[in-house]
Order: C-alpha cells, then sequence, then structure tokens
C-alpha cells in the first residue's frame, strides 16, 4: 500500500517503505502484560537487544481509512478471535544508511508520527514462523496523521502516547519509558540491515493493549504530532 501524507509545512509524503521494521518488548509495562498477550516468545523477560519483527508495506493505510478484520479468521474458528490495537511512535528513514552511530542517527530522520501496529493475536500464537503472518495482514498498519520533522517534534524521548477505544482511554505513556531509545533503535536496525528513503521504524507500545471489534473506533495521539483516528470493520 501506499499512503500520502502532508509534512507540518503542508508539503505531501508518499509513503512507499520497502520495509517496515518494528520493535517488540520495548516498554518494561507492556512486558509485564505478557501474560494478558499470551502469544509466543512474549515473556516477562526484559531484552538484552532489540527484539525486531517485520511487518509489510501491505498493512499501511492513512488517518479515517478502516481497519479490517479479515474474513480468513472466521474459518479458523478460534475460540477467543482477539486482534488488539498497539499505539506506538513510528520513525521515517530520510537517507540510505548503513552502519549509522547512535550520534549520528536522528540526522537520518525524516520525521516522526502516530502508529497503529494492529495484531492478529491468534496467528501470533499458533504459527510455527513466529508473528510475520499476525502482524502482516492488510490494514494492520494505520499510520498519520503528519510527519513532524525532528527540528519541530521537540525532544522525541519524552512525548506523551494515547490510545483511545470508543473515546475511552486505555494506553497512556510517554517515550521516555522505551527501554531502547530512538538513537539506539536506528542504530542497532542499520548494524544489521540497509534502510532505504522512505523505510519505517515503529518502536514499540506501551501497556494496555487489547482487542479491536466490528464498529469500534481506536485513535493514537501522540504529543506534538497529533491523533491517527480509524474505524474496524469486520470483512
Amino acid at each position: 500500500m501506499v499512503v500520502t501524507l502532508p509534512m507540518l509545512d503542508g508539503q505531501e509524503v508518499t509513503i512507499a517503505p520497502t520495509k517496515i521494521v518494528a520493535l517488540g518488548l520495548n516498554y518494561l509495562e507492556h512486558i509485564k502484560e505478557s501474560q494478558s498477550v499470551n502469544v509466543q516468545n512474549f515473556t516477562e523477560e526484559i531484552p538484552k537487544e532489540p527484539v525486531l519483527f517485520p511487518k509489510t508495506p501491505n498493512v499501511l493505510i492513512g488517518p479515517g481509512t478502516p481497519i479490517v478484520l479479515p474474513a480468513l479468521l472466521k474459518t479458523y474458528a478460534f475460540e477467543d478471535c482477539r486482534t488488539d490495537y498497539e499505539g506506538e511512535l513510528a520513525i521515517l528513514i530520510k537517507d540510505r544508511i548503513k552502519d549509522v552511530s547512535e550520534d549520528e542517527a536522528l540526522d537520518h530522520v525524516l520525521g516522526f508520527t502516530c502508529f497503529n501496529d494492529v495484531s492478529q493475536r491468534n496467528l501470533q500464537r499458533s504459527d510455527k514462523s513466529g508473528w510475520y503472518r499476525g502482524k502482516s495482514l492488510d490494514t494492520f498498519g494505520p499510520i498519520g496523521p503528519v510527519i513532524v520533522p525532528p527540528a519541530a517534534i521537540g525532544d522525541p524521548q519524552n512525548l506523551r502516547i494515547q490510545t483511545r477505544l470508543n473515546g475511552q482511554v486505555v494506553q497512556d505513556s510517554n517515550t521516555r519509558h522505551m527501554i531502547f531509545n530512538i538513537s539506539q533503535i536506528i542504530s542497532f536496525i542499520s548494524r544489521n540491515f540497509t534502510l532505504e528513503p522512505g523505510d519505517i521504524i515503529i518502536t514499540g507500545t506501551p501497556s494496555g493493549v487489547g482487542p479491536l471489534h466490528h464498529g469500534d473506533v481506536v485513535e493514537v495521539e501522540i504529543e506534538n504530532i497529533g491523533t491517527l483516528k480509524n474505524p474496524v470493520i469486520a470483512e
């Protein structure tokens, strides 16, 4: 999928990443709710280095576009079919980078925005390959509403992040609670993979994740960025 978002100055940016690199287990309070999330490789152990997994570009949708709970899930007859919201800060990469230092990392950021790392828990539990499919179903990556450049974001390591479900606050934290900070994340990923212009890094979710249902409206709001709002529909 290709999504077009405005920068703060009104210039439009077409987002068509070669890859979306996601972090798991990057907020201590989210790690503590591992029993509730109940998926493989999600434990209460604090990771020694960033935990990476992919989301494929077909997940991307913009503000206002519905998150679709696919009809495919009904064919499995899961006893408790659970697809969760996960509010996150997203980083858009500005240029081609490899092996950047932590000190240089922020120089390669085009901007920041909100992201909802929608996650299908039953597939995360059951697929032998891990989290790949449960994280990458169509529409499972709302992004927006605007791209804020580093010069305008303030301190990206001190931003309130909040998720609301049908108007009720379900996640409320701050990016200062990340286990691995933004510079560490970019540097670590660039040592493993070449990052290309437009690639997206999503930095993990705080505690409070929970299920989505047909008819819900989910909002991810991050300080100095704005609110990403999407309805939820069943296919």
